[in-house]
Order: C-alpha cells, then structure tokens, then sequence
C-alpha cells in the first residue's frame, strides 16, 4: 500500500498512529481482504473497493465539541480536506458539497462527492449523527441510481456510496439475520 499510494515518511507514522493495519484486521471481512486484496494489488495493480475503503474511519477534528451537528461535520470535513482525503486514500478527487440532485421536481443533497481515480468511480460520502438505519441504506441507493444516470461518464464503474455513522448495529447493516 505505501509503494502504490506513494505515502511519505510522515504519512506512513500517520497511518501506523491511526491504527490502519488494526482497523483493516478488523473490518467487515478481514480475512478475505487481507487474503485476496493485496494479492490482486501486487501482481494485477488492481485496487478493490474492499482495500480502498475502511472500517471504521477515524474522523476526529479539532473544534467539534462532544455535540454537533451534521453540518458543523461537513463544515469540518471541508476545513480539514486535505487531512481527510489523506484518511480516505490518495486517489480520491474532491467533486462537490451538498450536491443537489433532482428527482420528481423534489431536490435531494449528497453530502460530499469524491472521484477514485484508481476505481474510477464516483464516491457519493453521507454523514449520518447516530448509529446506521435501514433508510439510510434507501437514500444512498436513490443517489448513486441518479449518479449511474446523470454523472457517470464511459469508461467509469458504477457510483459507490460511504455511509458514515457514528455508530452502527451490524444488523441493521447485514440485514436481518
């Protein structure tokens, strides 16, 4: 990862006090991301969404108090971009806030757009307060459905979506089980 992300000194201690190698161990499939990922990304230089993403991000600013909103969140994402983007991966693209999308006259907002270069794909990012709820689940496919229509350009792999909690109930997100 450090070769291919082209990672300085410094950000390499940054990811090693963040503790990404414990937070990829322990995400939703450890085992076949650790397994499988970095193999296609040795010998193809292919990145899935799996490595590219992690879970949990640590998004801890300063200036927020122990209560805010989702605003003052996305106000502090922006302020801190350039720190943020670094926590997501470097091949993400800064594209939009509050990216209004319009659907049967009625206007819906995507928090923040990102580009991957290297998935080649947009990256719809929503901030939720509060663990994670089915509903949130039926926002995001209405947008990257939008995204898929509207913005997706050829050559580029259907939209993803983040949905970032500050908390989250692993049934709710598996599904009823």
């Amino acid at each position: 990862m450090c070769r291919l992300e082209h990672w300085s000194v410094r950000q390499i201690e940054e990811r090693m006090q963040s503790m990404l190698y414990e937070r990829t161990a322990i995400s939703k499939k450890p085992e076949r991301t650790i397994a499988g990922d970095p193999g296609k990304l040795r010998d193809d230089g292919e990145l899935s969404p799996e490595l590219a993403f992690r879970d949990p991000y640590i998004l801890d600013f300063p200036g927020l108090s122990d209560s805010y909103s989702e605003r003052e969140l996305e106000s502090a994402i922006l302020a801190e971009l350039q720190r943020c983007i670094i926590e997501l991966g470097t091949d993400f693209a800064f594209l939009a806030r509050q990216k209004r999308i319009t659907l049967d006259m009625r206007d819906y907002y995507i928090n923040l757009l990102f580009y991957h270069r290297r998935l080649k794909r947009l990256v719809a990012i929503e901030l939720k307060l509060g663990e994670f709820k089915a509903a949130y689940k039926g926002q995001m496919e209405l947008y990257l459905r939008w995204l898929e229509k509207y913005e997706k350009l050829d050559g580029e792999s259907s939209p993803i979506g983040l949905i970032l909690c500050t908390g989250k109930n692993q049934q709710h997100i598996d599904g009823v089980g």
